[in-house]
């Protein structure tokens, strides 16, 4: 070849790896950087295909023609398909280092076939390959590393209580209400959003949580059997709570009772000395565990906030709180009831109860523009789902929701939200295709808009809503979903 085809094929060759680099390590951060759930379980696997395989093949087969195919064709399409993804890439230190590799595996593969002329095509699969698997083999070490520093910081940490929440639904809003509650009266911790696996919780410990805490309040996720026992046994909580579960995630545990089981892992802490149980998730007596769900009597919630009685052994509280939704009065009881645990009085925890702040993005009101938002877009369970479409049926105005239907979750439970939309709204925007088809054929309402791609979502509600609307956002899926 001559010398400026060689260039070409070079610089080709090392863009080219680096572009399929980024989309890899973009999905692997989407799925926990588990390459079988990016494989198996990606929600748009035709993607792959795209923006993968046909390129891959292409670079075989195409020859000399590729260059002209990728910088007038596949790279255009990744630039378009990536400025249009709503969850970019966060470049953390283990993407970095990634890149870092893959790109010096490519540039050293190339450099070594240009100085031999050894190889006809530059190799594609080959440095991908090397890079995902010294990756998994560095980020392996480092996981050791920082756990062991984790682990040491929390023995160190001798007096600290430690608070873990579990759950399909709510274990957000408990751990933000129980760390809320408990700061009134002590040094309280808590992760900071939805920080809730092994490696989220050993960074936060190693980068954020205080010498001087008190009671460290942590989340516990699962997507499948085992999780939640690794966290329990490394963190060892004092305190656990297992809240409402149904069937969130239920394509990964396959069943209701695999989520139980995987949820029931927290009581296999090695220092466990109360448990707070749902209603919904067992009624097997146990010396530690205190049962919640069935408290709550006289509820009243509107859009101006909650008020409702907890009745705890003989006594009742009256509790006021600005939260919005009566499905949250469940999660505030048992913040109370973890907060008498640690020793707080009534009285305190009346007080603490009514200054509670709503969770961000969990039917937080806002107010714009003579419009009142309803920000539930964290929300992905039914129950809160439903409650917000009810407290919505409660304006005067007109009503309109944004939402793309519950995510992994079944087509009986969506038919569900369905027909609750059709009773309330009078505008309906589907966003995104997981549940378009479901959502198309079942909707009564007149005005209904699909959109495919929240792109255009600005100027749909720009055009269709006006003062004096409510808006629910009632979930936020990212488009790769």
């Amino acid at each position: 070849m001559e010398n400026y085809e060689i260039l070409v094929a070079f610089v080709t060759n090392v863009l080219f790896v680096t572009v399929l680099g980024w989309y890899l390590i973009t999905n692997l951060q989407w799925y926990d950087y588990r390459l079988s759930r990016v494989v198996l379980k990606h929600h748009k696997p035709q993607w792959h295909a795209i923006y993968f395989i046909i390129p891959f093949i292409a670079y075989h087969t195409t020859g000399h023609f590729f260059a002209i195919f990728f910088y007038f064709a596949i790279l255009p399409a990744m630039f378009v398909w990536y400025k249009r993804l709503d969850k970019k890439l966060i470049l953390t230190w283990r993407v970095k280092r990634f890149l870092i590799l893959l790109v010096s595996l490519v540039l050293f593969q190339d450099v070594l076939c240009t100085l031999k002329s050894a190889c006809e095509t530059y190799g594609v699969f080959m440095p991908l390959a090397i890079a995902y698997i010294g990756s998994f083999i560095i980020e392996k070490f480092l996981f050791a590393v920082y756990k062991k520093e984790a682990k040491k910081k929390l023995r160190e940490m001798s007096e600290l209580q430690i608070v873990c929440i579990t759950g399909s639904y709510g274990k957000t809003s408990i751990k933000n209400f129980v760390a809320q509650i408990l700061s009134k009266k002590f040094n309280v911790y808590a992760t900071p959003r939805s920080v809730n696996t092994l490696g989220g919780i050993m960074g936060d410990i190693n980068n954020s949580l205080p010498q001087d805490t008190e009671i460290y309040v942590c989340e516990a996720g699962a997507r499948e059997a085992g999780d939640i026992y690794e966290i329990t046994t490394f963190i060892e909580p004092q305190t656990v709570v297992v809240g409402k579960v149904g069937e969130a995630h239920i394509e990964y545990f396959k069943s209701l009772k695999n989520i139980i089981a995987t949820k029931l892992e927290i009581m296999q802490s090695p220092r466990l000395e109360r448990a707070f149980i749902h209603t919904s998730v067992t009624n097997e007596p146990h010396e530690k565990v205190t049962f919640f769900g069935d408290e709550v009597v006289n509820p009243h919630a509107t859009l101006e906030g909650t008020r409702f009685d907890l009745k705890i052994d003989d006594e009742t509280l009256s509790l006021q709180t600005e939260i919005l939704g009566e499905f949250q009065t469940m999660n505030i009881a048992v913040a109370v009831r973890i907060a008498k645990s640690f020793g707080m009085s009534d009285e305190e925890i009346v007080k603490a109860v009514k200054a509670l702040k709503p969770v961000e993005h969990r039917l937080q009101m806002i107010k714009a523009g003579g419009k009142l938002i309803l920000d539930d877009g964290y929300n992905g369970n039914i129950d809160g789902m439903l409650e917000g479409v009810r407290l919505c049926s409660l304006h005067e105005g007109r009503k309109v929701i944004v939402t793309p239907g519950l995510v992994e979750s079944s087509d009986e439970l969506n038919l569900k939200l369905i027909h609750a939309i059709n009773e309330v709204f009078n505008i309906v925007i589907v966003t995104g295709s997981l549940n378009a088809d479901l959502f198309n054929d079942n909707l009564k309402v007149k005005n209904k808009i699909m959109l495919l791609d929240k792109s255009a979502l600005t100027d749909v509600l720009a055009s269709q809503t006006r003062a004096g609307d409510i808006i629910l956002f009632a979930n936020d899926a990212p488009n790769f979903i």
